[in-house]
C-alpha cells in the first residue's frame, strides 16, 4: 500500500536536498519494507502498528517516544538499510557495487574471503544521512530518536550470514571461499522484536534536568546513554492503553479486531490472542460465520468449453466484541 504517510515521505524527498533524490526510490521501498514488517510482527498484540505509526519529519505536532514506537524507528531504519545495500550489491545503484574489500584474505582454518559480499557500510552510511538527518532536535526525545535508529542498523549487521562455495577437484571442498550476506528480512524483524520486548526506559537524573542549566541537562542524557548498549532499544514515555479507542491519541482500540482461537499451526502468541486482544480488555469473543460461493470441480470438455460447479464454504472468525449488558440479555430473552 501507498498511504498517505508514504506519500508524505515522498514529498519530503522531493523537496528535500537534491543529494536526497539519488537513492530516492529506495529508501520509500525500504520505509514501506519495515512497516510491513511492523505489522507482521504486532498481528496479534494489541498495538499492531497502524498506519498512523509511521513519524515523518514533516509532520508536525507531539511525537511520542513508547516502546513501539522505538521499534517502529529501528524497523524501519533498518528496512531503509537493508534495501539500500541489496540494490547496492544487485548493481541497481550508480557509484556502487559488492563488498570485496576482503577479498584474497585468509578468514580462518580452510577458507579465504571472496565472492560477492553485501556492501553493508554503503547501506549503513547512506540511510544513516537520509534518517538520522531529519532528527534537528537536541533534546531527549532526539536523543532516543537516534538511538534507537542505530539499533535497527546494527540489528541488519547483527543478522548476517557467512556463505561460503567449495573449491577443489570433484568438488572436496579443500578450500572454500566466504562472502556475508545479507539475511532475510523477516530475520531482522524476530531480532529486533525480541528488543522491543527487553526495551529499557530511559532514566534521567531529574534535578540535574530541571536545574535549566544546558549543560547540566545534556551531561544527564549522556550519563542515562553511557549505561545502555548500542544495540538496545530505549524508550521514555510508558505505553497508552491500547485497548480502549483513543481518538486525540489515534489508537482505535481492540474492538472489532480478529483473533485466533484454533489451528495446528499456530504458535503459542496467536493461541493466547483472543485472551489478549478481548478478555484481558473486558470484551467478549464473537464468533462470525459468512459463506462465500466459488467455482469448484471444473471439467474441460472437447472443444472448447469447462463447466464447473458453485460450492460453498463457510469461513469462521472470531472478533472482540463488547459485552451484552444484563438488560440487553433480558430484553433478549422476553422477546
Amino acid at each position: 500500500f501507498l498511504s498517505s504517510a508514504f506519500r508524505a515521505l515522498h514529498n519530503f524527498l522531493v523537496t528535500g536536498p537534491k543529494a536526497y533524490l539519488t537513492y530516492a526510490t529506495s529508501v520509500l521501498a525500504g520505509a514501506q519494507n519495515g512497516i510491513e514488517e511492523c505489522k507482521y510482527q504486532f498481528a496479534w498484540d494489541r498495538w499492531n502498528c497502524p498506519e498512523n505509526a509511521l513519524h515523518l519529519p514533516n509532520q508536525r505536532g507531539p511525537r511520542s517516544a513508547t516502546r513501539e514506537t522505538s521499534f517502529v524507528h529501528a524497523i524501519s531504519t533498518a528496512g531503509i538499510m537493508y534495501t539500500l545495500t541489496r540494490n547496492c550489491s544487485l548493481g541497481d545503484l550508480d557509484n556502487c557495487g559488492c563488498d570485496n574489500s576482503r577479498n584474497g584474505k585468509i578468514g580462518g582454518r580452510g577458507w579465504l574471503w571472496g565472492g560477492c559480499g553485501d556492501n553493508v557500510d554503503f547501506g549503513e552510511r547512506i540511510s544513516k544521512q537520509y534518517v538520522d538527518a531529519v532528527e534537528t532536535g537536541h533534546d531527549a526525545r532526539a536523543a532516543v530518536n537516534l538511538h534507537n535508529n542505530a539499533a535497527g542498523r546494527l540489528a541488519v549487521k547483527a543478522t548476517m550470514k557467512r556463505v561460503c562455495r567449495c573449491h577443489g577437484m570433484s568438488e572436496s571442498c579443500a578450500v572454500q571461499t566466504c562472502w556475508m550476506q545479507l539475511s532475510d528480512f523477516r530475520e531482522i524483524g524476530n531480532y529486533l522484536k525480541v528488543k522491543h520486548d527487553q526495551a529499557q526506559k530511559l532514566q534521567f537524573d531529574r534535578r540535574r534536568m530541571r536545574a535549566g542549566n544546558s549543560a547540566d541537562s545534556r551531561g544527564a542524557i549522556a550519563d542515562a546513554f553511557s549505561a545502555i548498549p548500542r544495540s538496545e532499544l530505549i524508550y521514555l514515555e510508558d505505553s497508552p492503553d491500547y485497548c480502549a479507542r483513543n481518538a486525540s491519541l489515534g489508537l482505535h482500540g481492540t474492538e472489532g479486531r480478529e483473533c485466533l482461537q484454533h489451528g495446528d499451526s499456530l504458535s503459542q502468541w496467536e493461541k493466547r490472542s483472543c485472551r489478549r486482544l478481548c478478555h484481558e480488555c473486558g470484551l467478549r469473543v464473537e464468533e462470525r460465520r459468512t459463506e462465500t460461493v466459488s467455482s469448484c470441480n471444473c471439467r474441460f470438455h472437447w472443444c472448447c468449453t469447462v463447466n464447473c460447479e458453485n460450492c460453498s464454504q463457510v469461513i469462521v472468525k472470531h472478533v472482540c466484541s463488547r459485552k451484552q449488558s444484563s438488560h440487553a440479555k433480558l430484553f433478549r430473552g422476553r422477546s
